[in-house]
C-alpha cells in the first residue's frame, strides 16, 4: 500500500494504524476486507428498511454496519452506526432515520477512496 493510497483512506474517516494493528500489519488483508466492505449489502438494507419502515430490519443493518465499521476502524461511521442504533433502540425512529444523510455522505466517501 503506497502513501498517496494511505492518505486517501485515512482522509476518508479509516484510522489506518488501528485497521492495520488490528490486522497484525497485514496490509494485504486490510485491502482484501475493504474491498468485501464494499460487496457488502448491509447499507443498501438499511435504506430498504427505512424505506419500508422496517425498525426491526433497519437495526439490523445499522448494528451490522457499526460492527464492520468498528472491526476496520472506520472512526466516522463507527460513531454514526452506534448513534443510530442506540436511537433505534431508544425507540427515537426520526432521530435514527435522520442520521442516514450524514451516513450516507461518510459511507459514500469510504466507497469512493477504497475504490481509489
Amino acid at each position: 500500500m503506497d502513501s498517496t493510497r494511505k492518505e486517501q483512506l485515512i482522509r476518508a474517516g479509516i484510522d489506518l494504524d488501528a485497521a492495520l494493528d488490528r490486522m497484525m500489519g497485514n496490509e494485504a488483508l486490510l485491502e482484501r476486507l475493504l474491498q468485501k466492505f464494499l460487496s457488502d449489502q448491509n447499507f443498501d438494507k438499511l435504506q430498504t428498511a427505512v424505506a419500508d419502515h422496517n425498525l426491526d430490519d433497519a437495526l439490523t443493518a445499522s448494528h451490522t454496519l457499526k460492527g464492520v465499521c468498528g472491526n476496520l476502524s472506520m472512526t466516522r461511521l463507527f460513531e454514526l452506526f452506534s448513534e443510530q442504533v442506540s436511537d433505534f433502540r431508544a425507540g427515537a425512529w426520526e432521530k435514527a432515520v435522520g442520521l442516514l444523510p450524514e451516513i450516507s455522505a461518510a459511507y459514500f466517501q469510504v466507497a469512493r477512496a477504497i475504490r481509489s
